[in-house]
């Protein structure tokens, strides 16, 4: 795990115990792992309790997000080992790469990335007026 990765994740309390690593699933947007600090992923439950309990869609976030999370702690040198599933569902193997996006990052074969970002790229050179606030004139 990057040092700069570790490091904005910081150590982060709660219940009475801290927690010093990451919380890592599979991303249902990319072909890659999403990974994030233990605060987002209480963020989310939060927000998905917020649902109607017998919905579908909250039943899809929550076998998603959190039933498809694995709590993965730092070793004394700042790896985790991923679950062999999550490295099969982003076809990881000897090689990887660390996308920062926020609260979150993405672990992604560096192939994979690199076509995904060539097509983002585009996208978001298509819709730059959004980000300037003003509706998307060009």
């Amino acid at each position: 795990m990057p040092a700069p990765f570790r490091a904005a994740l910081g150590r982060v309390a709660g219940e009475g115990e801290e927690f010093s690593g990451i919380v890592a699933y599979g991303s249902f947007i990319n072909r890659c792992v999403e990974a994030c600090g233990i605060e987002r992923i209480r963020k989310l439950s939060s927000r998905i309790e917020e649902l109607d309990p017998f919905s579908e869609e909250r039943d899809a976030f929550a076998t998603t997000i959190l039933g498809g999370s694995q709590q993965l702690a730092f070793d004394g040198e700042g790896r985790v080992m991923l679950p062999e599933p999550l490295l099969a569902l982003a076809d990881l193997s000897d090689m990887a790469m660390f996308v920062g996006k926020g609260e979150t990052f993405e672990i992604w074969e560096p192939r994979a990335f690199n076509d995904y970002a060539a097509r983002a790229r585009e996208l978001a050179r298509e819709k730059r007026g959004r980000l300037r606030g003003d509706g998307g004139a060009q």
